[in-house]
């Protein structure tokens, strides 16, 4: 990188990407559906995408690499895997919407006006005035693992009922995505469910990130049979490596052949699995590979994975049928990775989560550093 002016930017040379320009990604057309895929999503002329699950508090440390034992002040972020998809989403030119619930307090105020602010439909929020937001401390340690602690016993979050569904906002969606926070308590859970059918059944692609957070399960078993109770209803998942070895229990979460056998569902259409700085694979019945990764000086990776999604799904969203060619698959991934790499260039999950402008910029280093 000698000479090069794109400091602190590096693609990975040992895995270049087939990313070429930019025209590719910034297209919002959407190809002609014909046969089994007009019929597998019927025809979806809607590009949002609707996000369920959790939205919280995030308090992370002003100083990086201190326990929170050891941390002295706190910034107070918005955060929530499926709120940070949906405002990711948006900073970057989609259509977005949340579906969930906080407390009538002013922490959930402020979330909903967050969502409203960065362009989020927040319609479909509800407020419960008999509990509290969800709070949650986390931080990143000097030796790189990250530490979580709630505040949700229960949380409004956990409470959101079936009946609190908003029906037709679900079935406007091109793309559904949730994770699987929402599956750990009634009455939750059972809207979980509930939503996905409604969205199956409109014709949405479902998009599933588990975002594995053990500290909140009753035990590391519960978890993991929660996750999988849904795993073949999804049409996109989202894992990161961790959590194939955590799904596999204790798999080789590098080998093609355990990803293909034992996550890769008959119905999945495309599976993804983060790698941090090294990229992303992918896996389709058809083929597979690996995507280059962004480096960036990391100061907070808070959000990193859920930055990822909203750069994968603001492209899906407007070709349903992305993941049937590789050489665009390819192109948007690459796209994705550097999404999640801004991410980690700020504080907080919401506040960092990047514009489309700005990813555009760190590709366009990327290549000029690749041409050198």
């Amino acid at each position: 990188m000698s000479g090069c002016g794109c400091f602190p930017v590096t693609l990975d040379r040992s895995r270049k990407s087939s990313f070429k320009s930019k025209s590719s990604i910034t297209s919002g057309s959407s190809k002609v559906l014909t046969g089994d895929a007009e019929k597998e999503i019927k025809n979806k002329e809607s590009s949002v995408v609707v996000c369920f699950g959790e939205m919280l508090i995030d308090f992370v440390p002003t100083v990086s690499g201190v326990s929170l034992a050891e941390a002295e002040a706190f910034k107070k972020a918005a955060g929530g895997a499926p709120a940070n998809v949906a405002v990711g989403i948006s900073r970057l030119g989609g259509s977005s919407a949340f579906i969930g619930k906080v407390g009538d307090d002013e922490f959930g105020r402020m979330l909903a006006s967050i969502l409203e602010q960065n362009n989020v439909d927040n319609s479909g929020m509800r407020f419960d005035p008999n509990a509290r937001t969800a709070l949650a401390f986390i931080t990143l340690t000097h030796d790189g693992e990250r530490e979580f602690l709630f505040f949700r016993n229960p949380s409004a979050d956990m409470l959101l009922t079936e009946t609190e569904l908003d029906a037709d906002l679900i079935k406007k969606a091109g793309v559904f995505h949730y994770g699987s926070i929402s599956l750990i308590e009634e009455p939750c859970r059972s809207a979980h469910f509930a939503a996905m059918e409604i969205a199956k059944s409109s014709g949405c692609l479902l998009s599933y990130d588990p975002n594995l957070r053990l500290p909140l399960w009753p035990s590391a078993e519960s978890a993991r049979d929660s996750i999988m109770s849904i795993w073949d209803k999804s049409d996109i998942i989202k894992i990161s490596k961790e959590e194939i070895s955590f799904l596999t229990e204790g798999d080789d979460p590098y080998d093609d052949t355990v990803v293909r056998e034992k996550l890769f569902h008959p119905n999945l259409k495309l599976l993804l699995v983060s790698e941090g700085t090294e990229g992303c694979r992918y896996y389709t019945k058809e083929f597979n590979g690996h995507v280059a990764g962004v480096k960036v000086e990391a100061v907070d990776t808070t959000g990193a994975g859920d930055g990822f999604v909203a750069g994968v799904l603001s492209i899906l969203a407007s070709d349903l049928n992305l993941y049937k060619d590789e050489e665009q698959l390819r192109e948007a991934l690459l796209f994705a990775n550097a999404c999640g790499a801004l991410t980690v260039t700020e504080r907080g999950a919401i506040p960092a989560l990047p514009t489309k402008e700005a990813v555009l910029q760190i590709l366009e280093k990327v290549t000029a550093c690749e041409a050198i």
